[in-house]
């Protein structure tokens, strides 16, 4: 199974994610590969002196390459990690570091309630390095950089399909999002299912700056051959920054009635 998606968050910010899961011959466990990228594009450098731009273009880059590992431990129970190389670029400044993603899935017979935990970004302190001067006046070449923790996020999510009748379902879902360094945050969701050929959702997003309007979205299921291809849009309604745009891809080398 392969998959894509493109997040387009405003200020020319983008954000792309690309992965792609391989079965194991066991058929109860998967091997997984990711790259997120974080871009923010050109930016105009500007000083003191020169408020209009002196000429040069920085950019900040993040990005992080995942190796996931997940296994079915029985017919309920699954749980999954990812190892993270994680690479960062300021201008003049980059940085190194590692770090891992563990979570696990419990799976019920009714209504398919699902429980899900995950820890996100674990790993020890990293700190940028190198140096960048834009202008001499008043300054020393020296830089001092921060050593500091990843931002390490607790996630609890549970779902289930509390409505369904023949060629139709809802599906409701909830999550909890505890941050190491900000408040906790809740987002609720629902989705609609037909046929398993056309997905419409909505969201909202509890106790987030600038996150007051809910979220929109659809996606749909097509043939290619025999393999299920997923296109999916969203649609975020910010505060301060317009709207937020997310599109995705998603492509399965299996059957359809194995999906």
């Amino acid at each position: 199974s392969f998959a894509l998606t493109s997040s387009f968050l405003g200020a020319g910010i983008n954000q792309s994610f690309v992965s792609g899961i391989f079965a194991l011959k066991n058929k109860t466990s998967s091997l997984g590969i990711s790259i997120n990228n974080l871009n923010s594009g050109a930016i105009e450098e500007r000083t003191e002196f020169q408020p209009g731009g002196t000429g040069r273009k920085i950019y900040v880059t993040n990005m992080a390459f995942g190796l996931s590992y997940a296994q079915q431990l029985s017919t309920r129970f699954s749980l999954g990690g990812t190892l993270k190389y994680v690479y960062e670029n300021l201008a003049d400044f980059t940085n190194h570091a590692l770090n891992v993603d563990v979570g696990f899935l419990y799976k019920t017979d009714y209504k398919d309630l699902r429980f899900a935990v995950l820890v996100r970004n674990f790993g020890g302190n990293t700190s940028l390095t190198g140096t960048y001067l834009a202008s001499s006046y008043n300054r020393t070449s020296g830089t001092t950089l921060s050593s500091n923790t990843f931002p390490n996020v607790f996630s609890l999510g549970v779902s289930m399909v509390p409505w369904k009748v023949e060629r139709h379902s809802i599906l409701a879902a909830f999550q909890l999002d505890q941050p190491n360094g900000n408040a906790e945050d809740y987002s609720l969701g629902a989705e609609y299912n037909y046929m398993d050929l056309l997905f419409v959702r909505s969201g909202i997003k509890i106790n987030v700056t600038g996150q007051t309007l809910p979220t929109l979205g659809f996606g749909v299921r097509m043939m290619l051959g025999a393999h299920p291809l997923h296109f999916d849009y969203a649609a975020n309604p910010t505060n301060y920054i317009g709207v937020q745009h997310q599109v995705g891809l998603r492509f399965s080398l299996n059957k359809a009635e194995n999906r």
